[in-house]
């Protein structure tokens, strides 16, 4: 509020002091603004995706694809060359499809000239890629019984196979393909429900949320088992994102928090495979971490989220910053208007990442040696740079409470210079979480607390192999259409706890008995 003339002073010392103040004030308040919208209205990646590009570009690729297809059909000398074209560039198809073997053979094998009989000198070999489109099919179960006829009361018959849905009618595979639909496509089991009754199967919302909850309740072992073996590492990355959950009687949602623990420590040449674990929690105290990290040591490579210093003060874990999200601070600031400061500041940290680039894959100690050679000398040069910039300007500024963010958390943002495993950033967390929040966009919010505590569970089964633990599998299966092989057989042998992790993958068509 604007304070009455009557009330200023009139000293023109105090006046000026108050126009700066003012001034200061309203640079700040237009620094937020221009946040807020770029925010609500423009893009908050750093970078522009390269799927957000492709996206851009494929109506221009189908426009121009049109207008070949329509330049082919009248001119044959195009059509060949293009045809041509297309032969050098289409590159092979992978070994581990199946092969469909179809032979185009002449109608008549007598010679058109003579009418002797043809003899084969060869043939022509070529491939296509095909697709079965996804199919239901029932599988009929019959267990013979026999009897003796010397002896009155005896019956034997195998005993029924077990299944994952006691009593119901999917096999394994078809609860592993609504839960890869769900929580790998993110696809609303509402709008699975429309795709099976589009081939004729009535499968309400309510059935599928029954098989999900079930598969959610039984994938638990295997989830507390996942996340006993990353406790036992000796890094671990760590991240959090909101989990809207539904609030009876409040007409609205409360935000839960969905926690994130992964490994990978193949960027250094680990041996141990990636993994991530997730744990749902009612709210973001810093005591939700300390239980799930319980009986962890090494170091956490977190966020700026104070709630990892209260584990870090006990003594047996180390915090590594993270780069991206000081660089991201100093990012919004240059890209709000001129801002020569936070210009330079991004340029000093590309530095580092160019580095990064140019070790990754490399060993520990090569990476750690490389580091102390190019990457330190960037960092002891940033240090003093932050603290005499900050000096100059207003401590109230947006650009201030950047600088302030690097130097605060500035032994953690330094820790992987000195130890070739560290990463420079948390992204590799911040990468396995995604799905999540992709996920949040399409369902919105979870019912309870109960079924949002669910979810840790089913997305183990997705996002283990999304994080790439077997991207390697001879039979080219991937997080989008495996699943481990534990889950099929769960309902033979479930809860004997499994001693390898993370499972071997298998397509859906496998996962049947």
């Amino acid at each position: 509020m604007t304070a009455p003339t009557d009330a200023l002073p009139n000293d023109p010392g105090t006046l000026k002091a108050m126009l700066l103040a003012e001034r200061v004030r309203a640079e700040r308040l237009e620094q937020i603004i221009k946040e807020l919208q770029r925010h609500r209205f423009g893009r908050r990646a750093e970078t522009l995706p390269e799927d957000q590009l492709l996206l851009g570009l494929e109506d221009i690729e189908q426009v121009a694809a049109s207008g070949e297809a329509a330049n082919e059909e009248t001119s044959p000398s195009e059509r060949t060359n293009r045809t041509a074209k297309r032969r050098m560039n289409r590159g092979s198809l992978p070994a581990h499809l199946p092969r469909v073997e179809m032979v185009v053979d002449i109608d008549n094998h007598a010679c058109p000239c003579c009418g002797n009989a043809l003899h084969r000198i060869g043939e022509d070999t070529g491939e296509r890629l095909d697709i079965v489109p996804a199919q239901f099919r029932v599988l009929v179960i019959h267990r013979p019984k026999y009897a003796c006829r010397a002896c009155e009361n005896v019956v034997v018959q195998a005993p029924a196979p077990a299944r994952l849905i006691e009593g119901g009618l999917p096999t394994e595979a078809t609860v592993a393909q609504v839960l890869v639909s769900k929580y790998a496509d993110h696809l609303p089991l509402y709008r699975q429900a429309q795709i099976y009754e589009r081939q004729g199967i009535a499968l309400d919302r309510s059935t599928l949320a029954d098989w999900v909850g079930r598969a959610a309740w039984l994938l638990r072992p295997v989830h507390e088992r996942l996340l006993m073996m990353l406790k036992g590492s000796t890094k671990l990355f760590a991240d959090e994102t909101t989990a809207p959950v539904l609030d009876p009687g409040r007409g609205r949602t409360k935000t839960g928090q969905l926690w994130a623990y992964a490994r990978d420590d193949r960027p250094w040449g680990g041996t141990d495979p990636p993994g991530v674990a997730y744990v749902y929690a009612p709210d973001r105290k810093a005591e939700r971490p300390i239980a799930h990290l319980a009986g962890f040591k090494g170091i956490l490579q977190v966020d700026g989220y104070g709630g990892y210093r209260v584990i870090a003060q006990r003594g047996d874990v180390q915090l590594a910053f993270c780069w991206s999200h000081v660089r991201r601070r100093f990012y919004e600031l240059a890209a709000a208007g001129p801002a020569p400061i936070a210009s330079e500041a991004l340029e000093r940290i590309a530095s580092l990442y160019e580095i990064e680039n140019d070790i990754r894959g490399r060993g520990a100690d090569e990476r750690r040696a490389a580091r102390q050679e190019k990457s330190r000398p960037i960092v002891d040069e940033l240090e003093p740079w932050l603290r005499a910039k900050l000096a100059l300007i207003s401590q109230k500024t947006k650009l201030a409470e950047a600088i302030r963010y690097a130097l605060s958390r500035w032994e953690g943002l330094t820790r992987f210079l000195d130890d070739g495993r560290v990463e420079i950033d948390s992204n590799v967390v911040e990468r396995a979480i995604r799905p999540i929040a992709l996920n949040r966009k399409n369902a919105l919010f979870a019912g309870s607390d109960e079924g949002a505590s669910y979810r840790p569970s089913d997305n183990l089964l997705i996002n283990q192999a999304l994080l790439g633990a077997d991207r390697e599998t001879p039979d080219g299966a991937n997080g989008g259409s495996s699943l481990p092989s534990l889950c099929p057989r769960a309902a033979d042998r479930w809860f004997g706890a499994p001693t390898a992790l993370p499972c071997r993958a298998v397509s859906p068509a496998e996962a049947h008995w």
